[in-house]
């Protein structure tokens, strides 16, 4: 599964290193204002999103794949 993030917040996004751990795949770059971002999910899940806001540093964000409760 694809989640697409678009930076509409007027500053620079940084990527929780998380992202990576908990098995998204996707760019580590911040994400520049205007700009989106692809982040790849294991198959079977879908996205909890998680973000910070630091005020003028920027903001971070946490993409995590959750599976459906049966």
């Amino acid at each position: 599964m694809k989640f697409i993030y678009f930076n509409d917040t007027g500053r620079k996004v940084s990527i929780h290193p998380a992202i990576f751990s908990h098995g998204c795949t996707g760019l580590r770059e911040p994400i520049k204002p205007l700009e989106q971002r692809v982040f790849e999910l294991p198959e079977g899940t879908f996205p909890w999103v998680k973000m910070w806001d630091y005020g003028e540093i920027g903001s971070s964000i946490l993409v995590s794949p959750m599976k459906e409760a049966e």
